[in-house]
């Protein structure tokens, strides 16, 4: 299953320069990454990047994170992946821009 993170342009020059990441600074806090769901990821841009322009979608395989990847409940009790460990951009299957257009981002057909 693919799992999907949303960063921030400078959160992206990060993952490219040094090939990992420990988040944003949401996930320093939390002390996890998180990640959505296709299902989940509108909601997710909506509610926490409402607006932002220059946004990357990183898209993984779930199942090739291991056991750091865990599924806990947020949201109204849906689960949502959340990795214990850093983002490694050798994980990364791909990325693409995320525009705003309309006033909402346009996420990939291929999804």
């Amino acid at each position: 299953m693919r799992i999907y993170k949303i960063l921030r342009p400078e959160e992206w020059a990060t993952l490219e320069r040094d090939g990992e990441t420990a988040g944003a600074p949401i996930d320093l806090a939390d002390g996890f990454v998180h990640f959505s769901t296709a299902e989940q990821a509108a909601e997710t841009a909506a509610k926490h990047f409402a607006g932002v322009e220059g946004l990357v979608l990183a898209a993984l395989e779930a199942d090739d994170l291991g056991d750091d990847l865990k599924w806990e409940p947020s949201r109204g009790g849906a689960l949502f992946p959340h990795l214990y460990g850093p983002l490694r951009l050798a994980d990364v299957i791909w990325h693409a821009p995320l525009p705003v257009v309309d006033g909402a981002h346009l996420f990939p057909d291929n999804m």
